[in-house]
């Protein structure tokens, strides 16, 4: 019998999805060593950190802490620049990486 194929979700960074439904994918089984998930954790977990100090020192909350950077004289050069979004960039890489295998 036949399964369905597996719905592949991509979250973006502006919290809209986009939803995508291959015919079928199969990849390998992806195995991470005890230390690789650590770090990740260790990274996330600390990057959490910084995301709720950043957040008290915005509501007043705390005066020392991370500071985020901000330019104070924009580079003019840079006043079209549009940020990548990565998330965006990597689904269509994989998308059409799959469209070019079937």
């Amino acid at each position: 019998p036949h399964s369905p194929a597996q719905k592949l979700v991509f979250n973006r960074v502006n919290g809209k999805r986009l939803q995508v439904l291959p015919q079928q994918v199969s990849a390998p089984e992806e195995c991470y060593t005890l230390a690789h998930e650590e770090n990740v954790r260790f990274v996330y977990e600390a990057w959490q950190q910084v995301e709720q100090q950043l957040d008290g020192s915005r509501s007043g909350e705390t005066t020392c802490g991370p500071v985020q950077y901000v330019e104070k004289t924009p580079n003019p050069g840079l006043k079209n620049f549009v940020p990548i979004d990565l998330e965006e960039w990597w689904a269509q890489q994989f998308l059409a990486k799959i469209g070019n295998c079937s």
